[in-house]
C-alpha cells in the first residue's frame, strides 16, 4: 500500500487538564503523565504511551499563554461540557499527498513545535473538526524513532478504536482503503461517537 495510514494517537478534550486527569483517571484508573506545550495553538497536554507507535493524548486550552492569533483545534475554543474522547489522528508519510484524500473541512498542513520537536498536522481554519471529529486528523512525523516510544508507559494498550457517524460510508470512501489499522472500525449509526477499549493493569476499560 502507498502511503498508508496508521493509527497514531487518540485525542481526549477537556476545559482544562485538571477535568481531563480526572476523568481519565476515573476511567482507566491511571494518573496521566506530562505532556508539554502549543504556544502556537495556546494549548497544553499530557501523553501516554499505547505501545511503540500509539499513544493517548489530553489536551485542552492553557491558560498561562496568550490566546493565539487562530482558532485553537480540536475545537477548543468552543468546547463546553464533560472531557471526551474528541477524534483520532492518523500518521502519513506525506500529508500533503494525504490532504487530497481528505475532507474538505479537514484544513491545511501546518507545522507545530513542542520544545524541539516538530511536525504537521492538518489543522481547520475554524477549528473544528471535520464529520465532529469522526474524520480523523492527519499527522506527519519527522524521520526516526515514534515519538510514543519516549512517552511515559504504564502498560496501557489500545484493544479497539471504533468510530461512529451517520456518514461513516463517506469516510470510508475517502480514505477507507488507506488506512493500516487492524484495530479501528468506521461503523453506520444514528449517533456520533467513539470509543476506545484499552488494556490496563486492572483490565479492559473504556474512553468515549
Amino acid at each position: 500500500m502507498n502511503n498508508p495510514l496508521k493509527l497514531d494517537h487518540i485525542t481526549v478534550v477537556a476545559r482544562n487538564l485538571e477535568e481531563g486527569c480526572a476523568y481519565i483517571k476515573d476511567q482507566l484508573g491511571i494518573e496521566m503523565p506530562e505532556g508539554g506545550a502549543h504556544l502556537q495553538m495556546g494549548t497544553h497536554n499530557k501523553l501516554l504511551s499505547l505501545g511503540d507507535d500509539v499513544f493517548l493524548e489530553l489536551i485542552a486550552v492553557d491558560p498561562t499563554v496568550k490566546s493565539p492569533d487562530r482558532r485553537r483545534w480540536f475545537n477548543l475554543d468552543d468546547f463546553k461540557g464533560d472531557p471526551k474522547l474528541a477524534t483520532w489522528v492518523l500518521a502519513t508519510d506525506n500529508i500533503e499527498e494525504t490532504s487530497r484524500l481528505a475532507h474538505p473541512a479537514s484544513g491545511q498542513a501546518a507545522e507545530i513545535t513542542r520544545g524541539a520537536l516538530k511536525w504537521l498536522i492538518s489543522v481547520p481554519e475554524t477549528g473544528a473538526m471535520p464529520l465532529d471529529g469522526a474524520f480523523p486528523t492527519f499527522i506527519e512525523w519527522p524521520k526516526g524513532p515514534h515519538p510514543a516510544s519516549g512517552m511515559a508507559d504504564l502498560g496501557c494498550r489500545l484493544v479497539s478504536l471504533t468510530v461512529e457517524h451517520p456518514e461513516a460510508e463517506e469516510i470510508l470512501s475517502l480514505i477507507g482503503q488507506k488506512i493500516d489499522c487492524g484495530v479501528t472500525r468506521i461503523l453506520c449509526s444514528s449517533e456520533i461517537k467513539i470509543t476506545a477499549v484499552i488494556q490496563t493493569h486492572g483490565g479492559l476499560k473504556t474512553l468515549t
